[in-house]
């Protein structure tokens, strides 16, 4: 296979032993058409090199990469659904493929959605539709765009199979996606390790959960390999606290509803990744619910950050195991001034203006989100609008949401505006500011992007989006990757 120099293959999650997966065989598809093709993704572990049958080779059929993992792995973990402990999870459609290092030497997972069913499908087809596949790659391309941690979609081929579902028209189209993430060890990993007994038969395996710990400092957060013990699980945990404190912010100023945030769905490296059914807001609402069967609201847009609170403390009691739980409280306790400081450095991000002091940026934050929330404005449209601060009032004054810009809270926001400068002029002058409206993506824009693919099947606007999203992206430049 012709990889490029840049390919450097590390398979290093063997080192975690059998205790937490379980060898797989993957799906053998009736067809292999491919639908999404991310060379911009691929070309950060040298795999853009590949042609087009050893694409469909890897990421279709599931030969083994070079160096690589030998055979798929279904990884085991447990998690908080809706608030109620499940020990029946695990990858019941998915694997890990592949690990390999990025420009930047971080080592990324190449994982897949609807390759088959493993030991842990309880039941499932172990697929994924056609549908949940297009979808997810609008969520990661936009959340990318917006600046968000996340994972990328490498790949999606549609593979010929009919699916039944309740949640759409059936049967429906099938499909195999491959996604590009920094680390599957998620909170439920831990929790499965100290839900279970270890091999002295007490509850709790100390032994698998030290074992996780190191590899998880050793492999993502080796700047902590010095310290030992307890300071060396506490101070894991700190970072964990931290990286999901940035996300939690990150997916409030991306108006971005996930809709399913359970511990299962959160990893240790603050990657967002597992889209399902997913919203971004129209208009600021704390209310918007994201998932049909979401009844309670459990998961509303306003909740996201005191979940994923939540779902930190759970992590914690799983790590009692090894760790009174006294020292796991400080990182805790920091989580909501770390979230609170994370926001208002998003929201300046945002609105494209170059911080200036601490408490005239918090206060240039705290009127945005009061303007956001008194005003009907669509979400993407004040950020768009303001994107620059003051040098654009002339924009939002003769654009489409010119009638909300006004009353105390919009007098409030404009007068701190007018103290900053922007971040980049250069991208206040891209040509994607130069339109009357943003990119957006709301749910009657999937659809009909959607609604092409399943009626004449055609993908032609879903590549338009896909483009328009990237020139977004380069426009506002919140993105740290450096092929953005």
């Amino acid at each position: 296979m012709p990889t490029s120099d840049a390919y450097r293959p590390d398979p290093r999650i063997r080192e975690l032993g059998d205790a937490f997966y379980d060898e797989v065989k993957p799906a053998d598809f009736p067809a292999r058409i491919l639908r999404f093709r991310n060379d911009r993704a691929a070309r950060a572990v040298g795999l853009d090199t590949l042609t087009a049958d050893e694409w469909e080779a890897h990421f279709a059929r599931f030969e083994a990469l070079p160096d690589n993992l030998t055979k798929p792995l279904a990884l085991r973990y447990h998690g908080h659904q809706f608030g109620v402990y499940n020990p029946a999870l695990g990858d019941g459609r998915g694997f890990l493929f592949a690990q390999a290092r990025d420009e930047t030497a971080r080592l990324l997972d190449l994982g897949t959605k609807g390759s088959g069913t493993t030991p842990w499908s309880r039941g499932g087809d172990g697929r994924l539709t056609l549908k949940g596949g297009v979808r997810e790659i609008l969520a990661t391309e936009m959340l990318e765009a917006l600046g968000v941690q996340t994972s990328r979609t490498l790949s999606l081929f549609e593979t010929g199979e009919k699916l039944h579902r309740g949640d759409e028209p059936s049967p429906t189209r099938s499909s195999v996606l491959v996604r590009l993430g920094h680390s599957h060890v998620r909170f439920g990993t831990f929790q499965r390790l100290a839900f279970g007994t270890g091999p002295d038969g007490k509850r709790g395996d100390v032994e698998n959960m030290e074992k996780l710990v190191d590899y998880s400092v050793r492999t993502y957060f080796p700047e902590l390999e010095t310290k030992t013990g307890e300071d060396r699980v506490v101070a894991f945990f700190d970072r964990v606290v931290a990286a999901s404190a940035k996300l939690a912010a990150e997916w409030m100023t991306a108006g971005f509803c996930h809709g399913v945030l359970n511990t299962d769905n959160m990893t240790i490296t603050g990657d967002s990744f597992d889209y399902g059914p997913y919203r971004f807001v129209p208009t600021f609402d704390p209310d918007f619910v994201a998932a049909y069967f979401d009844h309670t609201g459990l998961y509303a847009f306003g909740k996201q950050p005191s979940v994923v609170a939540w779902n930190l403390s759970r992590l914690a009691d799983a790590l009692r195991v090894l760790v009174p739980a006294a020292p796991l409280g400080s990182p805790i306790a920091s989580y909501e001034d770390r979230y609170d400081a994370a926001l208002t450095q998003r929201t300046l991000a945002r609105l494209g203006v170059a911080p200036r002091d601490a408490d005239t940026d918090l206060a240039l934050a705290t009127a945005t989100w009061s303007f956001l929330e008194s005003s009907d404005v669509g979400f993407e449209q004040l950020f768009f609008d303001l994107y620059g601060g003051s040098v654009r009032e002339g924009r939002a004054r003769s654009g489409p949401a010119r009638d909300a810009y006004e009353g105390t809270r919009w007098t409030e926001l404009h007068d701190l505006l007018s103290l900053y400068e922007p971040r980049s002029p250069k991208s206040v002058a891209d040509p994607y500011f130069q339109c009357d409206s943003p990119c957006t993506l709301l749910i009657d824009e999937i659809e009909a992007i959607w609604s092409a693919i399943a009626v004449a099947n055609d993908f032609g606007p879903l590549e338009a989006k896909v483009a328009d999203i990237r020139a977004m992206g380069r426009a506002l430049s919140l993105s740290a990757r450096r092929d953005a």
